[in-house]
């Protein structure tokens, strides 16, 4: 009994630690023993160590070489709309007017469905012929899109559906920083006669970026790792023209069964969303104000 009193705290941290384990460090270790490894999943052979010839083999490969671009170009995109959209849905939704709570229920109900479902509608809704949007745009006559059926249209129109599904998100951390303003500020700003547009730029933004530079943050993380939306709605098409990192190295697993170059791939996907991460955290240890 003395000796369980004693060592009662390691006992009851060893599940936590054993779960982290299990589910954090032994698949990281062993992607990074994979990437150094030629292996190709079904094959009969047995792994052979090539050094880092997979890394090689990756910035080497011209196909990609060119997700790296188009997967930034896509997380700006989809980090920015929602940034802008879901500020000023918070800044509305900040104010008192009959049926907020309703609004604000509806508004946020995108974030609630699941990704494949919201890919399906969308993707009929983006379909030349038969798709909505083309026949809205027919009444008020603009020419009919191709949306993602075009190489020159297809990550922005991906990060339409991002943006729709994800502003909510932003919008609901936002309001959560409106609400924990102080007040002194806009009475001060009340007696030297700012305007509600002078209040909002001068006081509010600044008091509030904090809250939106934590939105970012994450909105940026997960849009860098968005697959399920890409996938379902273009499979890295038309040609590669939509396919992202996690697109490339899911084909380079699953499709071609290339594990060497696909876990290489992961590592240096994880380099690249750490250096993010750590420099977005960096500006917005910056900008807290308190």
């Amino acid at each position: 009994m003395l000796w369980l009193e004693r060592h009662t705290f390691t006992l009851m941290i060893v599940p936590a630690a054993v779960t982290v384990l299990a589910i954090i460090v032994f698949p990281l270790l062993y992607t990074l023993w994979m990437a150094v490894q030629e292996y190709s999943m079904g094959a009969n052979a047995a792994p052979r160590f090539l050094g880092l010839d997979n890394y090689v083999e990756a910035f080497n490969n011209q196909r990609f070489r060119e997700t790296i671009p188009r997967t930034f170009y896509f997380t700006l995109l989809g980090v920015v709309g929602p940034a802008v959209l879901g500020t000023a849905a918070a800044l509305a939704f900040a104010r008192q007017f009959p049926g907020r709570g309703l609004l604000r229920t509806v508004f946020s109900l995108p974030m609630m469905a699941t990704p494949v479902s919201i890919a399906l509608i969308w993707q009929m809704m983006f379909h030349p012929q038969l798709g909505v949007l083309n026949y809205f745009l027919s009444v008020i006559g603009i020419s009919p899109q191709l949306w993602v059926y075009s190489p020159s249209s297809v990550i922005a129109t991906l990060a339409i559906v991002e943006t729709w599904q994800w502003t909510p998100f932003v919008m609901l951390i936002v309001l959560g920083g409106l609400a924990a303003l102080p007040s002194e500020p806009y009475e001060a700003a009340l007696i030297d006669g700012a305007s509600r547009l002078q209040t909002i730029r001068y006081v509010t933004i600044p008091l509030v970026w904090p809250y939106i530079m934590t939105a970012v943050i994450l909105r940026a993380i997960d849009a860098l790792k968005s697959f399920d939306i890409i996938y379902v709605m273009t499979q890295g098409g038309p040609g590669t023209a939509s396919e992202t990192m996690n697109i490339f190295l899911y084909l380079q697993a699953f499709a071609f069964y290339n594990i060497g170059l696909s876990s290489a791939v992961v590592v240096i996907f994880f380099v690249l969303l750490l250096i993010m991460s750590v420099g977005l955290l960096v500006t917005r240890q910056k900008t807290s104000w308190q």
